[in-house]
């Protein structure tokens, strides 16, 4: 097969938009976007894509943009662009591939993560939530907590323990869970911003087909890592101009605003900058790493640094602004997922960023990852490895 050149590829986006008016239905625009292979074009043909370089990506969606075309907004659906869809890439069936990647880079399907429980969030393997096979089905049962978007998705990722007798990452087993089936419950959680963006979900007796399965039986936490893996590129590593992002807000404001100036702020200005640049650069590197194989550990890294700038620089508007972060009607998070956060209030990113440490794995667990898997430390010390998990204290 000839290697797909920029030139080659805007002739396919011209010859689309040609067949196709962008001012017209936009779901119907989206989904044969996709058929076309426009959608993710280093994704397989046939699942929304032409096997091209992930670095072409950036030359369709600049010609789309041209053209007024109808665009997808990732954060409606972050956890279905940025973990679902390359988990069921790398682990799905051809079927599972057909049935989901479309409506859900449409937007048609909006899903969540059901990893984390009351007493398994940083140590995710050691999960309770139970799945016991019952002929072509299995029967879940179990609790899972601070789920985004669980009351407005379809359908779920979701990690289980199959048999309890296994050592903790080894009997782990993970789904695809339709949202709507009977037995799950979503129930709202209030966070610090006023919203109620994330739940807790019960599952109660909750019929799985095991067509629905992802990954062999066993393979669940090989599957899982995959996806945090991809999750943390998703929340830290989206690509931004130079001096884009919250940095951005915040230069913009010193230069509008004399009165925000201060020789202390200004050299912490500058010090968050350069941090900012050199995470963008990092970032940018390791997009471009992407299309060689499959991410790896370096992927936390980018994720704690974002977490870490977000907060330093949501702290400092905040500190410059004054009392005027005071004045804002955000606090009950009415604007919704909608508004860009760039667009919310100063108030509410500052209290926004407090999360950013613990989603997508926390600052702590992060940490010890890039300790012993990029810097090649010593690991803790872990006696429960090779333990039965029904043997584990709890």
């Amino acid at each position: 097969m000839t290697a797909l050149t920029e030139a080659a590829l805007r002739e396919q986006v011209a010859t689309f938009l040609a067949g196709h008016d962008p001012a017209g239905s936009r779901l119907e625009f989206l989904r044969a976007r996709f058929d076309a292979g426009l959608a993710w074009v280093h994704y397989p043909e046939g699942h929304g894509g032409l096997g091209a370089p992930r670095a072409l990506q950036a030359v369709v969606d600049v010609e789309f943009a041209r053209a007024g075309a109808p665009v997808v907004n990732p954060a409606l659906n972050p956890i279905g662009l940025g973990m679902a869809a390359p988990t069921i890439l790398r682990h799905g069936t051809e079927e599972q591939k057909r049935r989901y990647l479309r409506p859900l880079w449409t937007g048609e399907e909006v899903w969540c993560q059901l990893f984390s429980e009351p007493g398994a969030g940083s140590d995710l393997a050691g999960l309770a939530t139970r799945a016991v096979r019952d002929g072509d089905d299995w029967i879940v049962d179990g609790q899972k907590v601070w789920t985004s978007l669980a009351h407005l998705a379809r359908f779920a990722i979701l990690v289980t323990r199959h048999d309890p007798a296994l050592p903790k990452h080894e009997g782990m087993t993970y789904f695809v869970l339709d949202m709507t089936a009977p037995g799950v419950e979503v129930r709202p959680l209030r966070q610090l911003t006023g919203e109620a963006e994330f739940n807790e979900v019960f599952l109660t007796d909750v019929r799985i087909p095991d067509s629905m399965r992802l990954g062999a039986v066993g393979e669940g936490w090989s599957v899982a890592r995959s996806t945090l893996m991809n999750e943390r590129v998703s929340i830290g590593g989206g690509p931004i101009p130079r001096e884009g992002g919250a940095i951005g807000v915040l230069a913009d404001l010193w230069r509008s605003s004399p009165s925000v100036r201060t020789p202390g702020a200004h050299t912490e200005l500058m010090k968050l900058w350069v941090d900012a640049e050199a995470a963008r650069l990092t970032a940018t590197r390791l997009r471009q790493q992407l299309a060689a194989g499959e991410i790896g550990p370096e992927g936390s890294a980018v994720k704690l640094t974002f977490a870490t700038l977000m907060q330093r620089i949501s702290g400092l508007e905040m500190e410059v602004r004054g009392e005027e972060v005071l004045r804002h009607d955000d606090w009950n998070g009415g604007r919704g997922r909608e508004t860009p956060f760039l667009e919310r209030s100063a108030g509410y990113r500052y209290l926004r960023a407090k999360g950013n440490s613990i989603e997508g794995g926390t600052s702590e667990i992060l940490r010890n990852i890039i300790s012993e898997r990029v810097l090649g430390l010593p690991s803790e010390p872990r006696s429960d490895k090779d333990i039965p998990w029904k043997d584990l204290p709890r």
